[in-house]
């Protein structure tokens, strides 16, 4: 049976990828090269990387569709987000026709993202 184990968010200043996700999801990830910063979401690596600092030719573009990660406190990490500066954050918490309880948002470099009630996620 296949597994996914990693999700690429790409970025344009590590550092501040960094500093962003450690504090959206209340736990500081670990650097594993000079380009990419790890973070363990039970078994899934939420994995910035930024091209340029690593090396790389490429240019990084945002994601063209949301990443959807679940947490136990969603109106904790709705306050993270507005605190930490989302480029882009939903006026507030909704509940979606399909069951879940979330909010929408865009990460400093453009990536879209969502938040989902761990207890409300919907697999269909």
């Amino acid at each position: 049976m296949p597994k996914l184990f990693r999700v690429i968010l790409p970025v344009t200043d590590i550092d501040l990828a960094e500093r962003f996700y450690s504090h959206l999801l209340g736990m500081p990830g670990k650097r594993v090269s000079a380009g990419r910063h790890y973070f363990d979401c039970e078994g899934t690596i939420l994995a910035c990387f930024d091209p340029k600092a690593d090396g790389d030719l490429t240019v990084a573009k945002p994601n063209p569709d949301h990443i959807y990660i679940a947490v136990s406190d969603l109106q904790t990490s709705y306050a993270r987000a507005i605190a930490v500066g989302c480029q882009w954050i939903e006026s507030e918490i909704k509940s979606r026709p399909w069951g879940e309880t979330s909010f929408y948002a865009r990460d400093p470099f453009g990536n879209p993202i969502c938040l989902v009630d761990e207890k409300t996620v919907f697999t269909g």
